[in-house]
């Protein structure tokens, strides 16, 4: 009779595993794929109602591929698992710098830093850092701090725009061209920003307003029951529901960076690879945490804390040390990757 009653837990139980997993999985593809259907309908619509494509880029464009981790933190929050808004940006910088950088590297061979990266992302990435690693000192975020990181996002986002109001000019055309081939790149999931700009404004159809509302209702439902497939088996497991977000969330949300930046290495094209990850490290360092952090204090779990945390200040010094000099070698790549996976064989004390 035990033996029978044992039999039955470990298959319900086993069968309560499988179930959440699949909703895990699941519930990631619509979150991402949600983001896709609404970044490319509202920037149709943004470039026919006239913004400039740059404007577009970096609002659209560059916020909405952030949108998975932003969207799976407010319901996080509002589920009572606030672990889970700073262990998803963490693990999700982390995996962009370690994982994807590494794996270009790998792909590319060599990857090359353009001068325009070193004069204005490596700076805002490394201050971004550094202040959410201050905020992050005492396990906890309040409101005022997350009021302090939106604030440091915008004047980002302003001296961003007024960077390249200054540079338009003939001179800079390197980094006008970087900007038409990352377009060129992006364009299975965007379109041409370049190209609409230079022809007719696009004309709006019912279906850019219905794929609007439909990313939107993805992101929404994805984000639920991903965070409830996370608290699940978090469960079952007996795992912390940080050390699953900072892992196998990050790397789902980061997957839409993993796809240009590695396509990019292929291409020899060394400045879309790495400069995809800028912007979205510096989103998910200050705009991810930050607005959570409007609806309730955020909490830091511990194996996020002590691992995490200091492997993405150590990731993002080393990026920075590589771009400053310029050019990410193949064996560099190799040693980004070999640390990524002690860094998760860590959290799951593999060893």
């Amino acid at each position: 009779m035990y033996l029978l009653l044992n039999f039955n837990l470990k298959i319900i139980f086993n069968t309560m595993l499988i179930f959440w997993i699949i909703v895990f999985v699941i519930s990631l593809f619509v979150l991402v794929k949600g983001a896709d259907w609404l970044i490319e309908s509202a920037e149709k619509i943004g470039l026919a109602l006239g913004l400039s494509p740059f404007i577009v880029g970096v609002t659209i464009v560059g916020i909405g591929t952030s949108l998975p981790e932003l969207f799976s933190s407010f319901i996080a929050v509002m589920q009572n698992v606030s672990e889970v808004v700073v262990a998803n940006a963490v693990g999700s910088n982390i995996a962009n710098i370690l994982l994807i950088v590494g794996f270009s590297a790998l792909i590319g061979k060599k990857l090359i830093v353009s001068k325009s990266l070193i004069n204005l992302d490596l700076p805002l990435l490394a201050l971004s850092t550094a202040l959410m690693l201050g905020v992050l000192w005492d396990q906890q975020i309040t409101l005022g701090e997350s009021i302090l990181m939106l604030a440091t996002y915008g004047i980002y986002l302003l001296y961003t725009v007024m960077h390249k109001e200054r540079d338009d000019s003939p001179a800079d055309e390197d980094e006008a061209r970087i900007r038409r081939e990352e377009a060129e790149l992006k364009k299975d999931v965007l379109e041409d920003l370049e190209l609409k700009a230079n022809t007719v404004r696009p004309k709006l159809k019912v279906k850019d307003f219905v794929m609007l509302a439909v990313g939107l209702v993805g992101l929404v439902f994805g984000a639920k029951y991903l965070i409830d497939s996370l608290i699940n088996l978090s469960s079952l497991l007996n795992i912390g529901v940080g050390v699953i977000s900072i892992t196998a969330v990050a790397i789902g949300t980061s997957l839409p960076e993993l796809l240009v930046s590695v396509r990019a290495a292929l291409q020899k094209k060394s400045e879309i690879a790495l400069g995809n990850i800028f912007g979205s490290n510096v989103f998910n360092a200050l705009v991810v945490v930050g607005l959570p952090g409007l609806v309730g204090k955020l909490s830091v779990d511990t194996q996020t804390f002590a691992i995490g945390v200091p492997v993405m200040a150590m990731a993002t010094l080393l990026f920075v040390i590589s771009g400053i000099s310029k050019k990410i070698y193949l064996w560099e790549g190799a040693f980004f990757l070999a640390l990524y996976v002690l860094f998760v064989a860590k959290l799951f004390n593999w060893f």
